[in-house]
């Protein structure tokens, strides 16, 4: 099958992908919507509106931003619900994606003015679970260097860690991206715990017999 139609055989991806978009869409000219659906740490104490969490992982600040998270989510996601099927790829995805938002809220919980937006947290735990599944899988970093899927992801989950623990303001939701990544490895050796043991036959098999 082509990427076409491997991402119509994957329902889930594909209506994450059109919520995603289009809610992105009307959101970008429309304040009164992102007000009401982002990430507000501040909202979220005082009037415990804790939808948040999940509301703000549909809308994106601008289009650069949804088109790095959309394309990441087209990429991985069909080849991963099809792996897990659509009902395992959604626990993984709203897993991540309340995740990155935990981890968010604890990392910031005192700023009261802290805000954010983005799907990043949840199609972050898609790529680590499919790098759980697919370790060896190329992908294309930044378009051009070759690398594999399991090793972008290790390298994912530390820089996300460092950002996150030093505290960098360059307006990325590290936390979230952390939260997110974490969750879906977890969630993938929780239910399915042939494929990290697979993971680790395959990289023993790639090293000398020597060894």
């Amino acid at each position: 099958m082509n990427e076409i139609q491997i991402l119509l055989s994957s329902p889930a991806t594909l209506a994450l992908l059109v919520a995603n978009v289009v809610l992105s869409i009307v959101a970008f000219n429309n304040a009164t919507i992102v007000d009401r659906l982002l990430f507000d740490i501040g909202r979220m104490r005082r009037n415990n509106e804790w939808y948040r969490g999940v509301t703000s992982g549909f809308i994106h600040a601008d289009p650069f931003h949804l088109f790095m998270n959309m394309l990441a989510l087209y990429f991985m996601g069909p080849y991963l619900e099809l792996t897990t099927g659509t009902v395992g790829f959604l626990v993984i995805y709203v897993a991540a994606l309340l995740a990155g938002s935990a981890w968010t809220y604890m990392e910031h919980y005192r700023d009261t003015n802290y805000k954010a937006l983005g799907a990043s947290g949840a199609v972050s735990g898609i790529t680590t679970a499919a790098a759980v599944f697919y370790p060896f899988a190329e992908i294309r970093l930044f378009f051009a260097l070759p690398m594999p899927l399991g090793v972008f992801a290790i390298c994912y989950v530390v820089f996300s860690a460092w950002a996150s623990r030093s505290n960098i303001r360059d307006g990325i939701g590290h936390g979230a991206h952390l939260g997110g990544a974490l969750a879906g490895i977890a969630i993938v050796c929780l239910f399915w715990p042939e494929a990290p043991q697979a993971a680790w036959d395959q990289f023993m098999a790639t090293l000398p017999r020597s060894l």
